[in-house]
């Protein structure tokens, strides 16, 4: 009989709560780093089976802490589990897991902004990006502080198919804030629709699957907290390069209260600003006096395909900072009230 066969069948010895780990090893979560323990095993098996089948399955889990949806997923009959843990107070703890569940754990001491987990696994778990997803799951519990940064890095590696990536449309669960939960998720048209909506949508099929009472987290976080699927798709619904969708994105949101074409001017010279911004606009066919979150990802692709081209016509475009020329204008002014103040 094949070893895979049993897999599923495993189940993780008696062990001590993870209450009882954090007394244990005198755990505390550390509030600058905003950390919050998920103590309640039925949420954290919840919150597994809606990472989908995980039969068989290699996992990346990112920021294990103490553990909890750790057990969940050495309980679900995974082929190998990898966590990657920055806090050197959780690794005793994780090791005792490790030990209870030969072969299945593997832990590193290590930071997941950096971390290069396209070597963790087998070469032959690869598919095409065309076909179904890999047998490669992440899952995490994010501290709300990584949280951002970390999914902004991640779609960017969906987009150039690199990093966790490299083996295919790779499924990722993971937790954030809730309000950043219905961002990421948000329809075109809602108020919580933002850069996150687009940055994520255009590259990836995103559910809100479940939502967590902040409650069951200890410390208690103030917000609930929101559990976030995400499914890359075959085709993004923007073929270009993820920083200048990025770029454009950015300066609509910025003035998100205001007409998109005010963000939109932002990507051009002060001195060119008007005409290029109402070139921009009619070539794409958006109408400047929409609100950024009334902007659908194909009003985006629209912007984005003309804004590429503008850049290619003119090669210094893309470098533009309107921040950048302001702080020139400031200092040029500055240095000529001084050669006024000077002569008097």
């Amino acid at each position: 009989m094949a070893a895979s066969g049993k897999l599923g069948t495993f189940r993780l010895p008696p062990l001590p709560t993870i209450r009882e780990i954090i007394k244990l090893f005198r755990l505390q979560a550390v509030k600058q780093l905003s950390q919050n323990f998920l103590l309640d095993l039925r949420l954290t098996d919840k919150i597994v089976r809606k990472a989908g089948n995980l039969t068989d399955a290699y996992v990346y889990e990112v920021g294990p802490g103490p553990g909890g949806i750790t057990r969940s997923i050495l309980n679900a009959g995974i082929a190998e589990l990898l966590v990657v843990e920055k806090d050197s107070r959780f690794l005793p703890g994780l090791q005792m897991l490790s030990d209870a569940a030969p072969g299945k754990l593997r832990i590193v001491h290590g930071d997941v902004l950096t971390f290069k987990v396209e070597r963790a696994f087998p070469e032959s778990l690869k598919r095409q990006w065309e076909d179904d997803p890999p047998n490669v799951h992440i899952i995490g519990n994010l501290p709300f502080s990584v949280s951002t940064p970390l999914i902004i890095k991640w779609l960017e590696n969906v987009s150039r198919r690199d990093g966790p990536f490299a083996y295919g449309r790779t499924q990722m669960t993971l937790t954030f804030q809730k309000e950043v939960a219905e961002r990421l998720t948000a329809t075109t048209g809602s108020k919580q629709r933002s850069r996150l909506s687009i940055m994520a949508q255009y590259l990836c099929n995103v559910q809100h699957i479940l939502t967590i009472p902040g409650r069951a987290f200890v410390p208690k976080p103030e917000v609930d907290v929101g559990v976030v699927h995400f499914t890359p798709l075959t085709q993004p619904r923007i073929e270009q390069p993820f920083k200048l969708v990025e770029k454009v994105v950015q300066n609509v949101f910025q003035f998100r209260r205001k007409y998109c074409h005010r963000g939109l001017g932002m990507l051009f010279p002060e001195a060119q600003r008007l005409e290029s911004t109402g070139k921009l606009l009619q070539l794409a066919d958006v109408d400047p006096t929409l609100r950024p979150r009334q902007l659908s990802v194909s009003h985006f692709k629209s912007l984005c395909d003309v804004y590429r081209k503008m850049c290619d016509e003119d090669p210094h475009l893309f470098a533009y900072s309107f921040r950048e020329e302001l702080k020139q204008n400031k200092s040029k002014n500055q240095e000529k009230e001084h050669k006024e103040s000077y002569r008097l």
